[in-house]
């Protein structure tokens, strides 16, 4: 039997957006692209990105985080997914200890330290953008990435132009638009998510600036599609909004979803997302998930 199956899973949101917690910590069990694949297929374990838990790594954190993508591919980071493990942790009776209000959370971009509020949202230090060409990545060397040269459609009037491109431990391409309702991303969205320029692939956003602190976003992620909420995405926004002067270094960011809230500290450069969680149901990985995952 796949050491996954009858495992205990959390259902949860960040923001409307599915995510899965799964607490593999104390054991050696890694989770396969088959096999995250195959939980997502689960209408009950479905999720726009899973977060299994494992032992922590460093001596500076709490415990070590693999995210999946609903394809099965890997993420380096997931604000909406990490607030969700944070209040796991630190409510859940058989994931966490009671109590816990800060945590220290760990993936493969880096530590991410955790607070829990006073009115129940969650804050996460997401850590610093990284703004280099070859740091997002890109294939091209781009000196400017607050405006890189990529366009959809023709090219005397592309749909899309000029998007800004920042890295939140994943690559993320922001196009500036008017109305982010009036383009088809989940047309458009897979062409720029697996564009050459992106050797990693990208999240794709459209981002309209209703004020310097109010942002309105929509979000095509890369191996999950469209969702309700990305909280790297709404990261990537004040941060690229906030180097072209559009908005101010803390704003508001609206998704379908819901608002998060999001300041670009000027102190050491690190971004804080501060948002809701919720958990919905919990339940057991069915032992047939797993029949055809290698």
């Amino acid at each position: 039997m796949n050491p996954l199956a009858n495992r205990r899973f959390l259902k949860m949101n960040g923001l409307g957006n599915e995510i899965t917690v799964l607490d593999l910590r104390g054991t050696r069990i890694v989770v396969g692209a088959d096999e995250a694949a195959a939980i997502a297929r689960d209408p009950r374990s479905h999720f726009d990105q899973l977060m299994v838990l494992h032992d922590a790594r460093s001596p500076r954190s709490d415990a070590f985080m693999n995210i999946y993508n609903t394809d099965g591919s890997e993420a380096g980071a997931c604000g909406n997914g990490t607030r969700c493990v944070a209040w796991a942790m630190g409510e859940d009776r058989e994931m966490g200890r009671a109590g816990a209000g800060r945590l220290v959370l760990e993936t493969k971009a880096g530590l991410l330290p955790t607070l829990r509020r006073e009115d129940g949202r969650y804050t996460v230090d997401m850590g610093a953008p990284r703004l280099r060409w070859d740091e997002i990545p890109l294939r091209d060397p781009f000196h400017d990435t607050t405006g890189i040269e990529l366009q959809i459609g023709p090219i005397d009037d592309p749909i899309l132009h000029t998007p800004s491109a920042v890295s939140m431990g994943n690559p993320h391409a922001i196009f500036w638009v008017d109305d982010v309702e009036a383009y088809q991303l989940d047309k458009i969205g897979p062409l720029l998510e697996n564009h050459p320029i992106f050797p990693e692939r990208a999240n794709i956003s459209l981002a309209h600036v209703a004020s310097r602190d109010h942002i309105i976003l929509k979000v095509w992620e890369r191996g999950a599609g469209l969702t309700r909420a990305c909280g790297s995405a709404a990261c990537a926004a004040v941060v690229a909004g906030a180097r072209k002067d559009l908005t101010d270094r803390k704003a508001i960011v609206t998704l379908p979803g819901g608002d998060l809230e999001i300041e670009w500290r000027e102190s050491d450069g690190h971004v804080l997302m501060t948002g809701p969680v919720e958990l919905e149901w919990e339940g057991t990985l069915a032992p047939s998930l797993f029949a055809g995952a290698a």
